[in-house]
Formats: C-alpha cells, structure tokens, sequence
C-alpha cells in the first residue's frame, strides 16, 4: 500500500461498512474509522437526532469536513457514511488517493437491513420504492469505486477473504 492510501468502505446503510471494516483493520493491524461514529462524537449528537433538529444541510457539511480530516491521515481503515461519497470532494479524494471498495449487496437485502435498524435518519419515512430508488440512485454513484464486492450469498468471512486478496495485489 503506497503511503497515505486508505482503504475505504463505502455503500448504502446496512451494507457492513463498519463491522467489515472493523475486521479488516485487525487483519491488517490498521487503525479503523467510522465517519458516522466521528461526527457523533464531534458534535455530541447522534445522527438521527442531528437530522432531526439541524437538518439535513448542516450534517452534509459537518460530514465533509470530518471525511476530509480523517483522509489526511495516513494508513487506515475507513467505513463512510452512506451519503458521503456523494460529496464532490470526498468523492474525488477518495478516488484519487485512496483504495475504494464498494459493498454491494441486491435490494431486497438492503432493504430488509434498513428497515431493522433504528439509526437511519434517511429511511425513517421511506417506503420500500422510495428505498429502491435511492439505493439505484446512490449505486450509480457507488460504482465509482476502485473495487465492487458482491456480498450477495458470502459471508462475513468470505467477503473479508474477497477484500484481503484484493488488498494484497495492490
């Protein structure tokens, strides 16, 4: 891995950015970040309640320059948030000195995911079309990462496998 390369995980909410990435960064003696759980714990708010009482706007810019911080860093292991990659400067930091990986899962898996926890700010008054489209609408964006992993039918283990290999010929 060159110097300051990161890996990062990106995709919907649900997709395991956090608990694979997690993983990884022990297989890989890395540190690990969560660029939700680091806005949470910059503001002292929980996302939820952020979106709730500042709005949608303000944790958008929060979130930049906390993504941005955090990519600074050198050597680490990073889930994003799932709307983060969204950013234009994120995106295009992200792309250019990072190793990206995608985790992709089909619609009704990630559906189901969403739909089970209670920390999605973005989901709470989605409908499951509402939900399809903006998974479609983010995958389009998503599919700018270096890498996809196809987690549909592999298990955690087998996912972490699939990203070390990857890893391990760059």
């Amino acid at each position: 891995m060159k110097s300051k390369e990161n890996i990062v995980f990106l995709g919907m909410m649900g997709s395991g950015k956090s608990s694979l990435g997690s993983l990884i960064s022990k297989k890989l003696n890395l540190d690990f970040y969560d660029t939700d759980n680091a806005i949470e714990k910059k503001t002292g708010m929980k996302i939820s309640k952020i979106f709730k009482e500042k709005g949608e706007f303000f944790f958008r810019r929060v979130e930049e320059k906390i993504c941005l911080e955090i990519l600074k860093k050198d050597n680490i292991v990073i889930a994003l948030g799932g709307g983060a990659f969204l950013n234009k400067k994120i995106m295009e930091e992200i792309i250019k000195n990072h190793l990206s990986f995608w985790l992709k899962w089909n619609d009704k898996i990630l559906i189901q995911r969403i739909k089970n926890s209670q920390k999605r700010p973005l989901a709470f008054n989605l409908d499951d079309n509402e939900l399809i489209n903006l998974i479609k609408k983010r995958s389009k964006i998503y599919s700018k990462a270096k890498f996809k992993i196809n987690c549909n039918n592999l298990t955690k283990n087998q996912i972490v496998n699939k990203i070390m290999n990857i890893y391990e010929k760059n």
